[in-house]
């Protein structure tokens, strides 16, 4: 019997994904393939959304938009932080540091600018704004067991 990805499914797959002109930004193509279940919170929702349905031995390549992977940019996730904010590091321009936001949940962000005591750092996803490319190749779609 053949299984179809949906909820309560364990699917194994390769995937690549791009950026608008063909530049890998991640892929398990070289490496193991990656094993999840379906609505783990793995994949974003926009990423599952569109392998529903597909079962082993299926491949497909899906144009996800900004609103369906990490969002648009929004300028008001860059921060001005100060110098002393950093401690005993010495921020540097693409450097990407981890800040801890009020939750304590940790948050990388890339330092833009420094100017001075003023360090501007941009905490949007790397690849906010982007339309990506998600290609995959289901290798195992299987029920999940209870253990």
């Amino acid at each position: 019997m053949d299984y179809l990805i949906d909820d309560g499914m364990e699917i194994t797959l390769h995937f690549t994904l791009k950026l608008e002109d063909g530049t890998v930004v991640d892929s398990t193509k070289e490496k193991a393939p990656a094993t999840f279940q379906y609505g783990d919170g793995n994949l974003p929702p926009g990423f599952e959304h569109p392998i529903k349905g597909m079962a082993a031995g299926q491949s497909g390549s899906f144009q996800i938009t900004p609103e369906h992977s990490f969002g648009q940019h929004n300028p008001q996730n860059i921060q001005t932080l100060k110098r002393a904010d950093f401690g005993d590091e010495t921020p540097e321009i693409g450097m990407v540091m981890s800040f801890a936001d009020k939750a304590g949940t940790e948050l990388p962000g890339v330092v833009k600018t420094i100017d001075g005591d003023r360090v501007e750092v941009d905490f949007n996803h790397p690849l906010a704004g982007r339309t990506l490319t998600f290609e995959v190749d289901v290798l195992n779609v299987t029920p999940i067991t209870k253990h």
